[in-house]
């Protein structure tokens, strides 16, 4: 199977210098959590609503004055439409990403998300008819939390690489600080 039969075909994009705001009224109007990010036509970003989110923690974040630029995460992983689905939602689900984007002769034509692979699984299920009782021995275990040790608080989850990271670090060295919880 490739994967221009499940994608999402011509997704919502945003340019680099639009605002956060821009961003999230795209999000929310379309009920979307990804948006490629382009400049002069050429996909150099990809922001997600968790990057958008992290930005806002930051303290004098004016949505309607950051330039996306400073929330998207500049590696992103790309795929051909003729790829093969399961290739790369394995590579999805290895490098835990939440989205490929789906670029042909230099342009977005399309996004592949989890929900997308999620789609895919269900619609094979049903058509197998036959019950899955155990995760292949290939699939990723998921990240667990360790348990507390007895009076030392909370359970510590292994940190996860965010793609927003460089953003939070450029806005650091400019002298904003996350919020106070």
């Amino acid at each position: 199977m490739k994967v221009r039969a499940w994608m999402t075909p011509n997704p919502w994009t945003v340019g680099k210098d639009q605002t956060l705001a821009v961003a999230h009224r795209l999000m929310r109007q379309h009920e979307i959590r990804h948006l490629p990010v382009l400049h002069g036509g050429a996909l150099v970003g990809l922001v997600s609503q968790r990057d958008l989110h992290l930005i806002e923690t930051l303290q004098d974040v004016q949505q309607d004055a950051v330039p996306v630029e400073d929330a998207m995460s500049p590696e992103v992983y790309a795929v051909a439409p003729g790829d093969d689905v399961a290739k790369v939602a394995a590579e999805m689900a290895r490098r835990r990403l939440g989205s490929a984007v789906v670029v042909e002769k230099g342009k977005v034509v399309g996004l592949f998300t989890t929900t997308d692979a999620l789609l895919l699984l269900a619609e094979v299920l049903r058509r197998s008819r036959r019950p899955v009782t155990k995760k292949p021995p290939s699939a990723p275990a998921p990240a667990r939390a360790e348990p507390a040790k007895a009076g030392k608080g909370a359970a510590v989850v292994p940190a996860r690489k965010t793609a927003g990271r460089s953003a939070v670090a450029k806005m650091a060295r400019a002298g904003r600080a996350p919020r106070p919880s």
